[in-house]
This record gives C-alpha cells, sequence and structure tokens, in this order.
C-alpha cells in the first residue's frame, strides 16, 4: 500500500453513494485513504454493500433510523455541528493529509470545510477538496441551508471540482472564488452505472408500467401546505407506482392527516426504503420518476427516464434542458399535464448529451489527486 494522501468525510447515505466510485478506484489502485463518518446517517450496512471499506473514524453513534436529524435546525443540532467540527479538525491536523475530500451540501460539507479550510488552520499544508462543486439554485431559501453551505464551500475550497459546464461557469464569473476550478463530471454516472450492472445479475419481475416516487425533503416536509399540493399531485397518477416511503416523510404525512388519502389511492403501493442498488433497478426499469430529491435528477438523466420535479426551484438546471426533467414548482396543472404526456406516451424523447459526462469520472478525479 501507499502512504494515505487522502481524507474523505462523509456522513450521508449520499454522500456515500457519490464518493463510492473515488473509493473504489482508489482501492483498485492499492492507493489507502481515511474514511471518517461523522455519524449523520448509519453507514455501516451500505459500506458492505457498496463493496467500499468501513470508516477508520465514527465520530458519533449512528442513529437507528435513516438520519439522526430531520432538517431540523436546533439548539441540539447547532452543538453537535460545532463538536463534530473541531473534532474533525483535530483528526486532520493529526493525520496530515495531502488532500481532505468532501461532497456537496449538506451539514457534514459545513463541517468538513469548518474544520479543514484556512480559516481555522492558517499554516495548514492539505488542499481542501469540493466534489459536486458550482450548483447553484439561484435562491439562498431554496433549499435552506444547503444553497447556503454549497456557497460556502466553493469559496473557501483550495480544489473545486465542477460536475458540468454550467457549474464551471457559476464558479468562473464569481471572482471570490480563488480554488483551483476543474471540470470532471458528476460521480453519480459511475455509481449507478456501477450499481445497475452488479444489480440487474439478479433480476426480479416488476410491474409492466409503473412510477417510482421518492419525496424526502424538509423545506416540502415542514409546511402542510406543500405537503397538501405533493398529495394532490399524486393523485393525478393513473397507472401503478412504487413509493418506497422515508420514516420522516410518513411521520409528517401522518401528522398532516394526509396518510389515509395516500392508503386511498389504491395504484400507489408503500414499500420500506430499500438499499441503493435495488432503487437503482427500479429507478432504471420505470415509466418515469415523481420526485423532490437532488440526486435523483441526476439518475434519471443516466437512465434516460422522464423526471417530475415537486419544488419551486432545483440547483440541478442542466436537466431541465435536456427535455426530460420537468420543474412544476409544485403547480399541480403543470404537473398533471406532464403525467398525462408521459402516461399517454406522448412525450417524444430527444437524443441528448448528459450534461455529466460519462462514465470513467472517478479514475480522472484519481488522478487529479495524486
Amino acid at each position: 500500500m501507499m502512504d494515505k494522501k487522502i481524507a474523505i468525510i462523509i456522513g450521508t447515505k449520499a454522500e456515500l453513494i457519490k464518493c463510492m466510485p473515488i473509493m473504489l478506484e482508489l482501492q483498485k489502485q492499492k492507493r489507502d485513504y481515511w474514511f471518517i463518518h461523522t455519524g449523520q446517517h448509519p453507514l455501516g450496512k451500505n459500506c458492505e454493500e457498496l463493496n467500499v471499506k468501513k470508516p477508520d473514524f465514527i465520530l458519533s453513534k449512528e442513529p437507528d433510523i435513516s438520519t439522526k436529524f430531520w432538517g431540523k435546525i436546533t439548539l441540539k443540532t447547532f452543538i453537535w455541528n460545532l463538536k463534530t467540527m473541531f473534532t474533525i479538525r483535530r483528526i486532520i491536523r493529526k493525520l496530515n493529509p495531502k488532500y481532505v475530500l468532501f461532497h456537496g451540501d449538506t451539514m457534514n460539507t459545513a463541517m468538513a470545510i469548518g474544520a479543514s479550510a484556512w480559516v481555522l488552520n492558517p499554516f495548514k499544508k492539505w488542499k481542501t477538496v469540493h466534489l459536486e462543486a458550482g450548483l447553484r439554485s439561484g435562491s439562498l431559501k431554496e433549499p435552506l441551508p444547503e444553497e447556503f453551505i454549497r456557497r460556502v464551500a466553493d469559496r473557501f475550497s483550495d480544489i473545486l471540482l465542477a460536475v458540468s459546464d454550467l457549474t464551471e461557469n457559476n464558479l468562473k464569473k464569481n471572482k471570490k472564488i480563488k480554488g483551483k476550478i476543474i471540470k470532471v463530471g458528476n460521480t453519480i454516472v459511475d455509481s449507478a452505472q456501477i450499481i445497475y450492472e452488479s444489480k440487474k445479475k439478479n433480476v426480479k419481475k416488476l410491474p409492466r408500467d409503473y412510477v417510482l416516487i421518492n419525496l424526502h425533503r424538509h423545506e416540502n416536509l415542514k409546511s402542510k401546505k406543500r405537503m397538501t399540493s405533493l398529495v394532490n399531485i399524486l393523485q393525478k397518477i393513473k397507472i401503478n407506482a412504487l413509493w418506497p416511503l422515508h420514516d420522516n416523510t410518513e411521520y409528517y404525512l401522518k401528522k398532516y392527516g394526509l396518510m389515509e388519502k395516500i392508503k386511498a389511492m389504491k395504484n400507489i403501493k408503500i414499500m420500506p426504503l430499500t438499499d441503493y442498488a435495488t432503487f437503482i433497478f427500479l429507478l432504471a426499469n420505470c415509466k418515469y420518476l415523481i420526485t423532490d430529491g437532488g440526486s435523483i435528477q441526476e439518475e434519471s438523466l443516466v437512465f434516460k427516464k422522464p423526471c417530475l420535479i415537486l419544488r419551486n426551484k432545483t440547483e440541478r438546471q442542466e436537466g431541465l434542458s435536456t427535455g426530460i426533467n420537468f420543474l412544476t414548482k409544485l403547480n399541480i396543472n403543470i404537473a398533471k399535464k406532464v403525467i398525462e404526456l408521459i402516461e399517454n406516451d406522448k412525450l417524444k424523447i430527444k437524443k441528448f448529451k448528459n450534461p455529466y459526462g460519462k462514465k470513467g469520472i472517478s479514475k480522472r478525479i484519481c488522478e487529479i489527486l495524486t
């Protein structure tokens, strides 16, 4: 094994999925790395499923449910973040890596950049690396705090790995950004294809045509008005639908008295949350997607699946120009028209080049981090 040079900071399942192909490529090249897990999501089983090594450091006890926090910014959340940030800082200073890699726009991203940037480490020798840099929704409120976190991460990173032409331009036109900007593409392209190839060997019978539903964004969950709009949109689905339901989504549906409405929709089958491989297989074989998530918009482009986005804004704006990603702004009439278009086979999908690149992105990133 070569000497370890890279510390990878991960806290959520989505971060692990997008860092996974980089980790696998490093393992393939027999380059060891440090895996620092903040403990926000339970990742032990996911590491086994994705064939990556288990964390070298786990900074807090993993939760028994899907996440330690349900999108709520409380005093407890703030204290946990602050404590974890200084724990990360202490570990990084001890390890003294060449690169500190973190992903995206989560609380873990904020802690990672806070712990490793020059502000708290004026004489640092390592370089901070922001994976998936340059995404912008154009509004600090949609989503909050993710939009703020990604801007701060970009501002204080030494190397910014942009996912597309658009994100590269977002970074270059910001004069406050001093780090090195490199367009590499999005690692989700590698992740989705690696997982799908492994899963399709164990093909199970699926419904002929079905919708895949994925709803969990906290800006929707915390609003009864928004959740009511989401449920009203789901009522427009005429074909079968599969819905792997998050525990926090189920909690708020029950809180707002909307769960009975869902149960009355006989074409919608509620399922437990699946592992990522099963989810990707369901996605790759569905007729279309309905989501308020972020990465699933990118995965829809990998498998060329129409995707209704139940949000007011999206930071994945590249997908809107492909003709298969539709930002509904939670408007029932807009959503209904798109649903009818797709279900009646009247949506013509034109050939498009995936704005997030093609397979092999992770190998290039590993070449950059030498």
